[in-house]
């Protein structure tokens, strides 16, 4: 049943659940605490710089994978980082093999162009879009006035791309160990079936007379661990790659074997992978070096501030903040309404979607309702106390991954969360646009080493 505006009887109860409406007062304490800004390029960053100060670990989130907004402002607070305090690398998420073809582009490393493009799976528009190639195409810029030691380079967290690391790391071993290629080629079979669907995996796994594949992914992680020094020794970089796709198999397969177990385990597992490559990250490029990370709002927030940690679910934000303390600085965006790009479905097509105003229990109306369109929002350092100790109060907030799905959005997409305690920094932009996938012919032309070609 439908009213005059088109919402169902069932939106408009989810819209009013759960909290009393706006809080005009809070709005106006949101509009003098907010640092305006007319344009991403004319951004406050000094002041945030100053926030920063010099930590080492920088968290920029998002509220949705396919919002440009959010790309460029992140982009901007990353060139500043760069080029302002000397960040040594950025790490994304996204999957390793993918990320090390741009990393090959950026830091002009001297790799033959691969047979695969970076970030061409579902979802590629998250990755393979305008935003993301002004970015790359600034990095490789800035890196080509750098000596090569000097050099930033570009990572993926994610553990998503189980097959093209199985075959990176058989790549590998055939220049450096044909012989333990060759064993490895065999170990690795294990999970040849299910290379099509790897959630296949997951339902033969479960039954208890199924040998599944976990002892030969280890027994191989465990013999490149052994060959450390030897293959180190050739190439410090090529072997960190390697390595770290090879403890992504491992990781990789335990997450689909156990992933019919319930999502609180799929997601831990993920984020523990993440967080672990960050730390591997941390400690190849020396004590002295500082990461940006991009990553969804749900990752780089703290997880205790939300529904998450209730529910026994942790990620790279609160890892980072038990492991590094104060040496962390995580910054969450938000938006009220707009476009969107976005799937209905897991592998189904991308659309632009409307991005639907926010709730009005939410943080998201309440920023909205300041009557600012843009704007930064110290919650730790320079934060206004009395702002502060209100917005503690538990409110709703939005998520919007690669999927978008409207119609339930109350259900898919909000949740509960203390957003003080989420991030130290926040950063709104009234309306946003769904970020600009390539097409076909803005990739012509491109060199061969371009890390996404066509």
């Amino acid at each position: 049943m439908k009213g005059k505006s088109g919402a169902s009887v069932a939106d408009r109860a989810a819209r009013e659940a759960d909290l009393p409406g706006g809080d005009p007062h809070l709005s106006r304490l949101i509009a003098r605490a907010a640092e305006p800004f007319d344009s991403i390029e004319d951004m406050p960053l000094d002041r945030m710089l100053r926030r920063i100060g010099d930590r080492r670990i920088v968290l920029l989130g998002e509220a949705s994978h396919g919002s440009s907004e959010f790309y460029l402002a992140r982009e901007r607070i990353t060139r500043a980082l760069i080029e302002e305090k000397d960040f040594s690398f950025v790490a994304v998420e996204g999957d390793w093999p993918d990320a090390a073809r741009i990393d090959h582009y950026v830091r002009h490393a001297e790799y033959p162009p691969s047979e695969w493009m970076a970030f061409s799976r579902f979802p590629a528009w998250m990755w393979r879009n305008d935003e993301v190639r002004g970015f790359v195409d600034w990095l490789r810029d800035h890196n080509s006035r750098l000596e090569p030691g000097d050099r930033v380079a570009f990572h993926g967290l994610d553990l998503y791309s189980l097959y093209t690391s199985i075959r990176a790391v058989l790549e590998f071993l055939e220049d450096v160990d044909p012989q333990l290629a060759a064993v490895a080629r065999q170990r690795y079979g294990c999970l040849e079936p299910f290379e099509s669907d790897p959630a296949t995996y997951a339902r033969a796994a479960l039954d208890p007379q199924y040998q599944t594949c976990e002892e030969p992914v280890m027994e191989m992680l465990r013999e490149m661990q052994r060959h450390h020094r030897h293959y180190a020794e050739h190439d410090s970089e090529r072997f960190l790659s390697a390595m770290q796709n090879a403890r992504l198999v491992a990781n990789a397969e335990e997450y689909y074997r156990t992933m019919y177990y319930g999502t609180h385990n799929a997601w831990n597992l993920r984020d523990t992978h993440m967080f672990e490559t960050l730390e591997t990250l941390l400690a190849h490029h020396g004590e002295a070096s500082g990461v940006v990370v991009w990553a969804h709002n749900s990752h780089v927030g703290d997880s205790g501030a939300t529904d998450m940690g209730r529910r026994g679910e942790f990620n790279i934000g609160r890892l980072c903040r038990a492991r590094f303390g104060s040496d962390v600085y995580s910054i969450g965006f938000g938006t009220d309404h707009g476009t969107v790009a976005a799937a209905s479905n897991w592998d189904s097509p991308m659309e632009i979607k409307e991005v639907r105003p926010a709730l009005k229990n939410s943080y998201e109306h309440l920023f909205h309702e300041s009557g600012i369109s843009r704007f930064m929002l110290p919650l730790r350092v320079d934060a206004d106390a009395a702002l502060v100790e209100r917005l503690r109060d538990r409110h709703l907030e939005r998520a919007i991954g690669v999927i978008y799905r409207p119609q339930t959005e109350r259900q898919s997409h909000y949740f509960h969360a203390c957003l003080p305690e989420q991030f130290d920094e926040y950063i709104w932009f009234d309306e946003t646009r769904a970020v600009t996938p390539f097409t076909a012919g803005s990739l012509a032309g491109v060199p061969e080493t371009y890390p996404f070609g066509l």
